[in-house]
């Protein structure tokens, strides 16, 4: 039972803590209000925030994407998106672990 109750409480946090980037998205504008040099400037308890509790989830996450990836591999090899589950299971939490800046909500990599 209490391997039950961590599993729960984990799987909670991580849920929660994975909707705040949707709903805390905040840009600042430098005094000019130019558009242009708009800069995502995070405080320094998002960083501390993002370091402590979101990276090593997104890690968690990006670990249990690859072992969930490889196990649907079979299924997903059949139904012919294999491309499309690799980068929602893996390359997706990756990118948000290890290229996003400490405490900005967005990743800073775009490969077009």
């Amino acid at each position: 039972m209490n391997l039950f109750r961590s599993t729960a409480v984990v799987l909670a946090l991580t849920t929660g803590l994975l909707a705040l980037p949707a709903q805390a998205e905040v840009m600042q504008q430098n005094t000019s209000g130019d558009p242009m040099y708009t800069a995502n400037a995070p405080k320094g308890y998002a960083m501390i925030g993002d370091l402590l509790i979101a990276r090593p989830l997104l890690i968690g996450a990006t670990a249990i994407g690859a072992v969930a990836f490889v196990v649907s591999l079979p299924f997903t090899a059949l139904g012919g998106n294999v491309a499309e589950a690799g980068e929602a299971l893996v390359v997706e939490p990756g990118k948000s672990a290890f290229v996003r800046c400490l405490g900005c909500t967005t990743t800073g990599y775009k490969r077009d």
